[in-house]
């Protein structure tokens, strides 16, 4: 004679508690504060130029970032975001949006990077009557290089 065991489970019944609070008790949400328009007269505009890619990024003098584009945020597709006119495209369109929201008028330019849209992207910044100040080359020097490869055995 074998034994089974079946399992048995118990149903705890929930009650539902409705709370009505009185029309006197209930808060009416505040009226919501406008946004401050910040005005931003200088800003530093950053570069970073790739083989495959260009983000333009612009900034306040403390180095917050205010508007940024990219070639492939402008619908540029696998290799041609890599072109100089992507990068171009890309500095219009983020220089328009921070010249409306922020009337940037003077910008320090910062370039990082090997890819083509480092001179193009700062052609476009002068089409949009936006001064640069200055146009500086951050890219990165390798101090030493990489590990080169091991000793070969004959």
């Amino acid at each position: 004679m074998t034994d089974t065991i079946t399992p048995t489970t118990t149903e705890i019944p929930t009650e539902e508690k409705v709370v009505t609070t009185p029309a006197a008790e209930v808060k009416t949400a505040a009226p919501k504060k406008r946004k401050v328009k910040r005005s931003v007269p200088s800003a530093q505009v950053h570069i970073f130029a790739t083989f495959n890619n260009t983000i333009v990024t612009f900034s306040d003098l403390s180095g917050g970032a205010l508007t940024a584009s990219s070639a492939g945020a402008c619908g540029f597709h696998g290799s041609k975001k890599g072109t100089a006119y992507a990068a171009q495209v890309a500095m219009e369109k983020a220089g328009q949006l921070a010249k409306q929201q922020y009337g940037v008028s003077k910008v320090v330019v910062y370039v990082k990077g090997v890819g083509l849209g480092r001179e193009s992207a700062i052609r476009g910044l002068q089409g949009l009557d936006i001064s640069v100040d200055s146009i500086k080359d951050v890219t990165g020097v390798p101090h030493g290089g990489v590990r080169p490869p091991k000793a070969r055995r004959i």
